[in-house]
């Protein structure tokens, strides 16, 4: 089958509240063309199977809430998930499933999605659900791809999709810089209001701005300015509980002045008495509708690479940043990727630089490594230092005596390197400038897709080595290309590898998953564990959390419980399953390879 287009134009963030701005409209046309050049997968075919329905809920008893919901918040903002799934791409993503399906197309899928316009809307869907005992999974934009994106952990659950209807910026205070933001919200969105503004102030993005502000903070996500921990510099919280309860976190849990929210809400994280806010990072104990986020001073900044040429540098590459990162010599998340990554951030196809089905070669990736404009090579170290010019200078003859340690290295600025070279996206990037530039990964292979494995190191050179080691003999196992990316600070390492692999070729998916299932035992048997997972690997890596007999999971199961009696808000996510559901087969653990239909089990 040859590919097909996608329809239409790509909406603008003046069109739509997920859009693309005006300054990267083109650069979305271009990806968008290259992406469907390169697919062999129709944009949507018809369902195999009926509307999945909720778990244990008949269709006349679905029906019959569908209708009262709608009588509830309206006919238009509840949709049966009856019609042809279509995976479109990462600026028109599905709500109804998993655009980058591991599993089978029809499996993680929702069986209604509802829009709720409102903190009111949201209580009173939560509600229902409790009255008919149907699962809902909140998502705020569905943009977490690689993770999952808006696919619901339980199929047939009802996707309550917040962003469509809830995508304010409730307020930028420039004296104390900080925002307030809806779920809805994008990186590109709070970063072109803020301009709009002329306000001084930056935002911190991921690789991608198409993202929810928001939603990722909620999972923990990371960006690259000194701001880039995003959910420790989120600041104050309103929260729907899975009874319908509202919940303000940090001062806001004390009312303002005649009726205002509280003057402090987005000044001090914390409150009097427990801080909360963490249990609803990565749970379900709750919906966030509103958060507030700290904003970044504008500043001088220099971003610049050094390239290393062996890949027997790692280790010392990660002991010469521990020092630099813990001193703040460092100005930002810095992050270390192999060479490999220079070519897929490129937009070109593996078949561009390999022969064949099977991962490219060491010499392979030097060949074509000499031909791009760091030259031969294996690690390149992306960073930005912030402050004034002369700081800038001085704390950049710091990083340079230390890294000159490594014979061989090389020196870049953006200056050196022609203005399509990735350096300057990451100089956007490191200065709060939200991109699009690293959608060009999926490229690499037809009908790309993605999942990322994501486990955390000490950033000592021989705890990295272990680490990387391993992850490396799972890769050649399993015949997979490694794009590791190491986001290194003082003391830890986010290791992120991105697994490629076609949506239409059944056995890379399996290799993918094998490889998946692998490393997260082989990691925890040294005591690495992920930070973060897709959600079909969530209950595995949940379990190597076991310490004291799963102490931490019966904590977590205590508190579900409690707040979520009836087990309707996001069975399973992060692996934390209610009383309703837990131990009744839905677990999926490292056994679990066969993702062809998703459901209890025996």
């Amino acid at each position: 089958m040859t590919a097909q287009e996608a329809p239409g134009v790509i909406p603008s963030l003046q069109e739509k509240y997920s859009g693309t701005p005006a300054r990267l409209g083109q650069e979305a046309q271009d990806a968008r063309a290259r992406l469907f050049a390169n697919r062999t997968l129709p944009v949507s075919r018809p369902r195999k199977n009926a509307t999945r329905l909720p778990p244990g809920v008949s269709l006349e008893d679905f029906d019959a809430a569908i209708k009262e919901l709608r009588g509830a918040i309206g006919d238009d903002n509840v949709e049966v998930n009856d019609i042809p799934l279509v995976d479109g791409w990462y600026m028109d993503h599905p709500n109804t499933h998993d655009a980058f399906h591991i599993a089978d197309q029809e499996e993680l899928v929702s069986s209604a999605t509802v829009y709720p316009g409102s903190t009111e809307e949201v209580q009173t869907t939560v509600r229902w659900a409790n009255k008919f005992r149907i699962p809902i999974y909140p998502i705020s934009i569905g943009r977490n791809l690689g993770y999952g994106g808006a696919a619901p952990r339980m199929p047939g659950a009802v996707v309550v999709d917040l962003g469509r209807r809830m995508h304010q910026i409730l307020n930028i205070d420039a004296e104390n810089a900080s925002c307030v933001v809806e779920p809805g919200v994008t990186y590109f969105r709070l970063y072109e209001e803020i301009q709009s503004r002329k306000l001084p102030l930056w935002i911190d993005t991921p690789d991608l701005g198409g993202g929810s502000v928001l939603g990722n903070a909620i999972d923990r996500g990371v960006g690259y300015t000194p701001y880039g921990d995003h959910f420790a510099n989120h600041c104050g919280m309103e929260v729907v509980l899975p009874n319908g309860e509202l919940l303000r976190t940090g001062m806001g849990a004390m009312p303002g002045p005649d009726g205002a929210d509280n003057p402090t809400w987005q000044s001090f994280q914390h409150a009097f008495g427990p801080s909360i806010d963490g249990i609803f990072s990565q749970s379900n104990f709750g919906i966030v509708t509103k958060m507030g986020f700290h904003l970044m001073p504008e500043t001088e900044h220099q971003s610049y690479c050094f390239t290393f040429p062996r890949d027997d540098d790692f280790e010392q590459i990660v002991d010469l940043i521990r020092p630099l990162a813990q001193k703040r010599i460092l100005g930002n998340i810095p992050q270390l990727r192999h060479v490999i990554q220079e070519f897929n951030v490129t937009g070109r196809r593996k078949a561009d630089f390999h022969d064949g089905s099977g991962p490219m070669t060491r010499e392979e990736i030097r060949t074509a490594a000499a031909k791009l404009p760091l030259g031969d090579c294996s690690w390149v170290f992306y960073g930005t230092q912030y402050g004034p010019a002369e700081s800038i200078a001085a704390q950049l003859d710091i990083i340079k005596a230390a890294f000159t340690q490594v014979a061989g290295s090389r020196f870049f600025v953006p200056s050196d390197l022609p203005s399509d070279h990735y350096l300057h996206d990451r100089a956007r990037v490191c200065s709060g400038v939200p991109v699009l530039r690293e959608i060009e990964w999926l490229n690499w292979v037809p009908n790309g897709a993605h999942l990322f494995f994501s486990p955390i190191a000490p950033t000592r050179g021989k705890d990295a080595g272990a680490i990387h080691d391993l992850i490396v003999a799972a890769h050649c196992r399993h015949a997979i290309d490694l794009f590791p990316t190491l986001c290194i600070a003082g003391r830890e390492i986010h290791y992120i590898t991105n697994i490629i692999f076609d949506r239409a070729d059944a056995d890379a998916k399996t290799r993918a998953v094998i490889c998946m299932r692998e490393m997260i035992a082989e990691c925890a048997a040294l005591g690495f564990g992920e930070y973060r997972t897709h959600l079909l690997f969530a209950d595995q890596v949940a379990a190597t959390y076991n310490w004291n007999g799963s102490a931490l999971m019966r904590f977590n199961e205590s508190i579900k419980d409690v707040l979520d009696p009836n087990g309707i808000l996001a069975p399973g996510r992060n692996g934390i399953w209610p009383k309703r559901f837990r131990g009744k087969g839905w677990e999926l653990g490292f056994d679990d390879i066969d993702l062809t239909s998703i459901g209890p089990r025996s």
